[in-house]
């Protein structure tokens, strides 16, 4: 009986953890979402995952966050019906795998700025990805390297507990 309770606590802390792994990633990392910053060269090197978030910081009403697709990524326009973010603390949950991307819709700080985001989302099952670089401003809630580490503990735990 008591190893059946053990078991039903060792399934809900691993349906549990994946989600207290994600990175957070300051876009821009201290400039922020703003105009003048080259933000492909700040996603280079980074690996992004299903469940990892983005903060667009920026001081409310300077600038705005507009998810788009490719087309509106390149000419700077977002389709009829996208909401603008502008609070000024927008954080995107990546849910779902695959390319993002995202501009700022105020006056032209797309086109001059340039400040619009692509990324590509990685599936959570991909493998761990390595540490954020010193100058990243991505902070995650575990070690580096260790984004699936919770289920090896798991498994070893369950190989104690049910050995016959």
């Amino acid at each position: 009986m008591a190893s059946s309770q053990l078991f039903f606590i060792i399934l809900a802390i691993a349906i549990v953890a994946p989600s207290t792994l994600a990175t957070d990633f300051i876009v821009g990392d201290d400039k922020g979402w703003t105009i003048n910053v080259d933000y492909q060269a700040w996603a280079q090197g980074k690996l992004f995952y299903v469940g990892d978030n983005l903060a667009f910081n920026y001081p409310e009403g300077a600038h705005s966050v507009l998810k788009v697709n490719g087309t509106g990524f390149q000419q700077c326009a977002a389709p009829a019906g996208t909401v603008a973010l502008t609070s000024g603390k927008d954080v995107i949950n990546l849910a779902t795998p695959g390319r993002k991307w995202y501009i700022c819709g105020v006056a032209k700080h797309c086109e001059v700025g340039p400040q619009k985001l692509f990324i590509t989302v990685m599936p959570a099952s991909s493998a761990p990805s390595p540490s954020p670089t010193a100058t990243s401003a991505a902070t995650t809630s575990f070690v580096n390297g260790a984004r699936f580490r919770w289920m090896i503990v798991v498994i070893g735990i369950l190989g104690i507990f049910f050995k016959e």
